[in-house]
């Protein structure tokens, strides 16, 4: 029972939630077209005034400007709220303004009189000044700024959106996250140019307001003295400072929305409310406040000055200068000598062989915050995310990577290493942007010129005020952290055959043990050596195919190991079982295989140099190499310009050794044999290899 009543409660909850738009909306348009009385306007009038504070409020304690993502269409309904009380009250001064100065309500009555001195001379001249701030200053500027944000906005998406892909090919961030920074990207997009819309409508409010005025007032002038027989002095006093009052009542809340619409649109998205931005930005130099201080104490000296207020800010200021002098002064670093261990004589001993660390990263004395949590470094955990989304994509954990600082490289210098081995080595600076240009930026940026260290792109070090800049102009923007760990991932990809050791292959069978312990039991090492599958997994890898499908590896060795014993044939029938996934990898499932080929000539050429050497032993003839090598070249960069993937497909026989053949020359190039292709793939020719010969 219990249950139902709370079930119904939240659908009822739901429900007016939900309605609560439409009633809202068709409530204000009401207003235009029936009387209201005077009770009605000064409830409205007072909840209006009301909004525009909640509106102003919120506006200010917000850090991102999406966290009031619904502000442009609150601006658009306060006002037509405005609108619809201007209509109301205009209806009733015009009918009820020969009775006296509340015939509109208190709330009207209050600003006509108390706010203006009783004078509507005054009225009249503060209303105009109130509509001159609204409509040239605040809408005006909070509009420009709405607009060339959503230009910019507009502009950077493409980079945004790159540096999205870059940190998601990076295994820096998941699918979710992902599609949680594109939403953001959209909806910012969608904010500013709603804003830059919704700008209008306070300016049209602002042109209304005045056009209301001037109306009402011609209006209640005729209406008091041609239907109520009042004198011009009292006709004009009455109505005119009824219109008055209805003016700045709506005036002073439309004045609040603009300067709030005027706050979010010029915030800079920070962690920080508008409130801790001043505080931590304006008043945080101490020097700043006493120069102000010294400033204005001097110009209260200075006879006929009101020397009591200069000399009394001048005091404050310097209060807090002398506070923010004495607190940055208390903080006091703590340095820790390094305690220097005793000598001893001892003996060597085999705990002084250290094994080589199979992944290293060397980084010098500038790039030590990076992998320091304790200073926000978060390359450790970057890096951690590289490996698990290679293990997701590849299918073994690689090793671990091992971060030591090396006094010997430049300080802001790092290198991989393999297996004590430098593969790779470039230059990160912490607290700046790498630039990277895709090759269709739109200007040059000033800073340090270099190149992706992981791709060879052109690229440049920009400080972090031109990251905006740089992405509006094309650029793909990435942080110090990273460039190190998109170069990581990409070596570990490039070296993943070296990575997968015998240990890390051990380790991914007794993985694989426990959800069909019977395959395992059955291949190793009854039918093959753990070595033999080791090589046959580190010849799939050298090309490039993944091993998440172990099973199917492992059946079809089960099924070929009785009679093949052959690293290179059980790789040959391994890949033939494979060939859906391998052809995907370059070929999304539907797509026409758009793939080199050979010439039938140089087919037959390279099928007796493999009768005649064997696939371990063959050789090619120096003539026949450099022209193979000419025209696989020229086909690849032929390839490459018609943005295909640089496929090359052969027969069986001879594509191990073609591919080992154009591996070092074209590393980027995959070969392929018939017989790895699906028979539901649809295959064309888009060059012929030695057709020449």
């Amino acid at each position: 029972m219990n249950n139902a009543i709370t079930l119904s409660s939240f659908m009822a909850g739901n429900t007016l939630r939900t309605l609560a738009g439409p009633i809202l909306i068709i409530m204000i348009l009401a207003m235009m077209v029936m009387p209201l009385p005077p009770f009605a306007l000064d409830f409205l009038f007072t909840f209006n005034i009301a909004v525009a504070i909640i509106v102003l409020l919120v506006s200010l304690y917000t850090k991102n400007p999406l966290d009031f993502a619904v502000f442009p269409t609150v601006l658009l309904i306060t006002t037509l709220l405005r609108l619809s009380l201007n209509i109301a009250s205009t209806r009733v001064v015009l009918l009820e303004g020969h009775t006296g100065p509340d015939a509109a309500g208190k709330v009207i009555e209050a600003f006509g009189h108390f706010l203006v001195g009783g004078n509507y001379a005054v009225g009249l001249i503060v209303f105009i000044i109130l509509v001159i701030i609204n409509f040239i200053v605040i809408t005006k500027g909070a509009g420009r700024i709405a607009e060339v944000s959503a230009r910019f906005t507009l502009d950077a998406m493409p980079g945004k959106q790159m540096a999205i892909d870059a940190d998601l090919n990076a295994g820096l961030i998941g699918e979710d996250e992902a599609r949680k920074r594109r939403a953001e990207i959209s909806q910012e997009s969608d904010f500013y140019g709603s804003m830059d819309g919704a700008s209008k409508f306070v300016r049209g409010d602002a042109i209304a307001g005045i056009l209301i005025m001037l109306i009402t007032i011609v209006g209640g002038l005729i209406v008091g003295v041609m239907q109520h027989d009042l004198e011009l002095s009292a006709a004009a006093k009455n109505y005119t400072m009824l219109t008055i009052g209805d003016g700045l009542v709506g005036q002073i809340p439309a004045l609040i929305i603009s300067t709030a619409a005027g706050l979010v649109v010029s915030r800079v998205t920070t962690d920080q409310d508008l409130g801790e931005q001043v505080l931590s930005q304006l008043f945080n130099q101490p020097q700043v406040l006493v120069i102000t201080a010294v400033i204005l104490g001097i110009m209260g000296l200075v006879p006929g000055m009101p020397n009591f207020v200069f000399l009394l800010i001048a005091s404050i200021l310097g209060a807090i200068a002398y506070l923010k002098l004495k607190d940055s002064g208390t903080e006091l670093t703590e340095t820790i000598a390094p305690e220097i261990p005793s000598i001893e004589k001892v003996d060597a001993s085999w705990d002084d062989v250290t094994p080589i660390d199979t992944l290293g990263l060397e980084v010098g004395y500038r790039l030590i915050p990076l992998v320091d949590k304790a200073q926000q470094g978060d390359l450790l955990k970057r890096i951690n995310g590289i490996r698990r989304k290679f293990a997701q994509e590849i299918g073994f954990l690689p090793p671990v990577v091992h971060i030591r600082d090396n006094l010997e490289l430049r300080p802001n210098a790092y290198r991989i290493t393999l297996k004590g081995s430098v593969i790779g080595q470039g230059e990160s600076y912490s607290g700046m942007y790498l630039a990277i240009n895709p090759g269709r930026v739109t200007m040059q940026l000033p800073g340090t010129a270099t190149s992706d260290p992981a791709f060879g792109l052109p690229a440049v070090w920009i400080e972090a005020a031109l990251r905006e800049q740089a992405q509006i102009n094309g650029y793909t923007v990435v942080d110090a952290s990273t460039v190190v760990t998109t170069h990581i991932n990409h070596l570990i990809h490039s070296h993943a055959a070296e990575l997968l050791g015998r240990q890390e292959l051990q380790k991914l069978f007794d993985h694989l043990s426990t959800q069909f312990p019977k395959l395992i039991e059955d291949l190793v090492p009854k039918l093959l050596p753990l070595s033999t599958i080791q090589k046959i997994l580190h010849n799939l890898l050298e090309e490039g195919v993944h091993i998440r499908d172990m099973r199917s590896i492992i059946d079809v060795l089960t099924e070929h190991a009785a009679q093949i014993q052959d690293a290179t044939e059980l790789t040959a029938i391994v890949r033939a079982a494979l060939g859906r996934a391998i052809v995907e990898q370059h070929f999304p499932a539907g797509t026409e295989l758009q793939v080199m080929s050979l010439h039938h000539e140089l087919e037959n050429i390279l099928m007796q140099v493999m009768q005649t050497g064997g696939i371990q032993g063959a050789g090619i003839e120096p003539g026949l190499a450099d022209t193979l090598l000419k025209e696989a070249r020229s086909a690849a960069q032929y390839q490459e310009k018609l943005g295909l993937p640089i496929v090359l497909l052969v027969p069986g026989a001879i594509r191990f050794l073609l591919a080992k053949f154009l591996r070092r020359a074209l590393p980027q190039l995959r070969v392929l044999s018939h017989s790895e292709i699906p028979d539901s793939r649809k295959i064309k020719i888009t060059s012929m290899i030695g057709g020449n010969k």
